[in-house]
């Protein structure tokens, strides 16, 4: 039987939230320390560790039929590959910082200037487009010390929490893109791992929209369920069911995780009493 090959980063916090999203989607994998690959045992499928820059090629080239990618590599190295569910996690911002003592207004203040990045075809249509031209120095590792060091004015890197340009006193200027994990696709994947992928991805869509959702429960008068029906949206409608008390119901439905506090006042001030909310793991539509 032909097992799907999924290439995942092989350390990092793309790599937990890869694994993670395997787990919740019931796969379960057997991964020894150091190891190259590894199988799952109740699914047809091979895991493959890889650095997360060359990811790209192994795709290209059939080497694995999938990935776990960082949306910023693909856009970095990888353009031409496929990207069929952008997953939600591992959210970052590839962005310009300077240092904190750079005078900086505008994009324009960067003509001229060095810029260390490990993303250059990134920063090169970056600066293209703004018209401006700058020096670039690849580096590949710890960008954020070359301003400090003396080897550029400016870098652009790979921003999640912010805490490591503050420790190299620099400040964030510009965000040149936003990412987020996604599964691509190599071009040349089988027509019958075509079809275990799409398994995946029908799983991982259960599990993504299982996490922006939340099931809630009610209790509610008779007199105000039509109020309260129209503030919950639901899968197709809500479920009401007549409680033992008479003149109460039941209802039962789900929400946005977004707009879940909004929701919930409204439901208070329209006599909603006893509400539970309870997480989802999946949602099959």
């Amino acid at each position: 039987m032909s097992k799907l090959k999924i290439a995942v980063q092989k350390s990092g916090r793309l790599h937990e939230d890869s694994m993670k999203i395997l787990k919740d989607v019931g796969i379960s994998i057997d991964n020894g320390k150091d190891q190259l690959k590894a199988s799952a045992r109740n699914f047809p499928l091979e895991v493959f560790y890889l650095r997360n820059g060359d990811i790209p090629q192994y795709l290209r080239d059939g080497v694995v039929d999938a990935a776990i990618i960082g949306e910023n590599v693909l856009i970095e190295k990888g353009q031409d590959i496929a990207i069929i569910e952008k997953l939600g996690f591992s959210t970052c911002k590839v962005s310009v910082a300077v240092p904190k003592s750079f005078k900086y207004e505008s994009i324009s203040n960067l003509q001229g200037k060095r810029i260390a990045t490990s993303y250059p075809n990134t920063v090169n249509q970056f600066l293209k487009s703004n018209k401006v031209e700058a020096n670039l120095h690849i580096i590949n590792g710890s960008v954020e010390i070359a301003p400090n060091i003396g080897l550029a004015d400016a870098i652009v890197d790979i921003v999640s929490s912010g805490s490591t340009l503050f420790k190299n006193n620099l400040k964030e200027v510009e965000v040149i893109l936003k990412s987020e994990a996604v599964l691509a696709a190599s071009p040349l994947i089988s027509e019958e791992n075509q079809a275990i992928l799409d398994r995946l991805q029908f799983r991982f869509q259960s599990v993504l929209k299982g996490r922006q959702s939340k099931y809630v429960l009610l209790n509610a008068p008779d007199e105000k369920l039509n109020d309260i029906i129209k503030i919950l949206p639901g899968m197709k409608s809500p479920t009401v069911l007549p409680l033992a008390e008479k003149g109460w119901s039941s209802i039962h439905s789900v929400i946005n995780k977004n707009e879940f506090w909004e929701i919930i006042d409204e439901l208070k001030a329209n006599g909603a009493q006893g509400i539970l909310v309870c997480p989802i793991d999946n949602m099959v539509i």
